[in-house]
């Protein structure tokens, strides 16, 4: 089931669980120019909320409790990006976060095939359509197929982690792993701050 809401209308008594699935959707790759428009959870219970953010909105308090909740594990796929995306439009940081593409070039040596459509179709043998990556996700109406390729993004993260879980434990890398996890928020702060293509760690 795919719920459609608005940021405000988040309820007040959303439970999404030890651990919710979060992605976004914006007008582009660039958080200072390109506005937030959707933002899409799932607690792993195969339904998805779908929250649209209308423009120039900068509050969202109950969609913001969930994100900075320490209690509650943010599950992303290219976390960088999302949580960079969900500070400039809120201002909030969103931690503790968990990254499936990063858990894949850390467990996935093997390949440089680290996109969601690869992930889903190899660990969970489910082919996605990535038609609408790059539609128009501020338009008044979204279409079936962007409702359903939104959904999507979020919908398999949960059991994406498992696998990828079970391969990081097999490589005895998964506590790099959560050291680069933890580190993810202030990479995107990093990269908001006019560092985004900077290796600060480079001589």
């Amino acid at each position: 089931m795919t719920n459609h809401l608005y940021a405000n209308d988040l309820p007040d008594g959303l439970n999404p669980g030890p651990v919710v699935a979060v992605d976004c959707e914006t007008m582009g790759l660039n958080p200072h120019r390109d506005r937030l428009c959707l933002v899409q959870l799932s607690g792993g219970d195969g339904d998805a909320h779908l929250v649209r953010v209308e423009k120039g909105q900068t509050d969202a308090p109950n969609l913001c409790r969930v994100l900075t909740d320490p209690a509650v594990l943010k599950l992303f796929h290219f976390a960088r990006f999302d949580i960079a995306a969900l500070l400039h439009a809120f201002g909030v940081v969103t931690a503790p976060v968990y990254c499936t593409k990063i858990a894949s070039k850390l467990a996935r040596t093997y390949t440089d095939r680290h996109g969601l459509k690869h992930l889903v179709q190899e660990l969970l043998e489910i082919d996605l359509c990535k038609q609408q990556q790059t539609s128009d996700w501020g338009a008044a109406e979204l279409t079936p197929a962007q409702v359903d390729y939104a959904a999507a993004d979020v919908l398999y993260l949960h059991r994406l982690r498992e696998a990828l879980d079970a391969r990081l434990a097999r490589e005895g890398r998964d506590d790099m792993a959560r050291a680069c996890f933890g580190f993810l928020p202030m990479r995107a702060r990093l990269d908001l701050a006019g560092w985004p293509e900077t290796d600060i760690f480079a001589h």
